[in-house]
């Protein structure tokens, strides 16, 4: 994943507003534990298609 480190400083988790941080090919919210795909390089920022923490 080659996400823009400029990018990573404004995007948010868009159910809590949590900080994300890159893990493997996902962004996962450090408050609230959803995990976003990353697709092409492209985050794929919507609660419907994260993955539950658990």
């Amino acid at each position: 994943m080659n996400l823009d480190p400029k990018l990573m400083e404004i995007i948010v988790c868009p159910d809590c507003h949590g900080q994300l941080a890159a893990e493997g090919e996902e962004l996962v919210c450090q408050q609230c534990g959803l995990a976003y795909p990353v697709r092409d390089d492209i985050p794929v920022l919507l609660v419907d298609e994260a993955r539950r923490p658990g």
